[in-house]
């Protein structure tokens, strides 16, 4: 059976569901699919891969590839793929096993990145500041190493 749905670690649901904006809730994201892709990217970034374990049946419940579709985002799941495994054949064919172990791939970077968010987010009232914040520091760590190692200053 081919895992048509993305599976969500039933103890990160409720950081899923806290992150999703509703009357209850200011999270920075419109649906759960926006979620666990921006937690996947996360998860890529730190290379942190974290087995889903046990899976929430409920709140979030299982979402169907076709939302990634229809958002544009499935192209992501196949390039954690052929990135994870290095084989062309993980994207190029329907089989069950393969569409299982794309799945697979994805739903555990969502997880790491899950993970990671969990910990940044600890304490924080304001979720979307505070991963405004978070990203801002990302970048800010980033552009400073690339400055340490611009070799370009020395090619006048």
């Amino acid at each position: 059976m081919a895992a048509n749905r993305i599976r969500v670690a039933k103890d990160k649901a409720e950081l899923v569901k806290s992150l999703v904006a509703s009357k209850d809730t200011t999270g920075p994201f419109q649906t759960y699919v926006e979620v666990i892709v921006f937690a996947a990217a996360l998860g890529v970034r730190y290379k942190k891969r974290i087995a889903l374990g046990e899976t929430t049946k409920r709140e979030p419940s299982p979402i169907p590839q076709e939302n990634f579709a229809s958002l544009g985002y499935e192209l992501i799941i196949k390039l954690l793929a052929i990135n994870e495994t290095q084989d062309i054949e993980i994207i190029a064919s329907r089989e069950d096993l393969y569409e299982d172990k794309r799945t697979e791939i994805f739903e555990e970077y969502a997880n790491g990145g899950l993970d990671i968010l969990e910990k940044e987010l600890r304490g924080a009232v304001d979720y979307s500041e505070r991963i405004l914040l978070f990203l801002i520091s990302e970048k800010y760590t980033q552009e400073t190493l690339e400055e340490d190692f611009n070799l370009s200053k020395f090619l006048n």
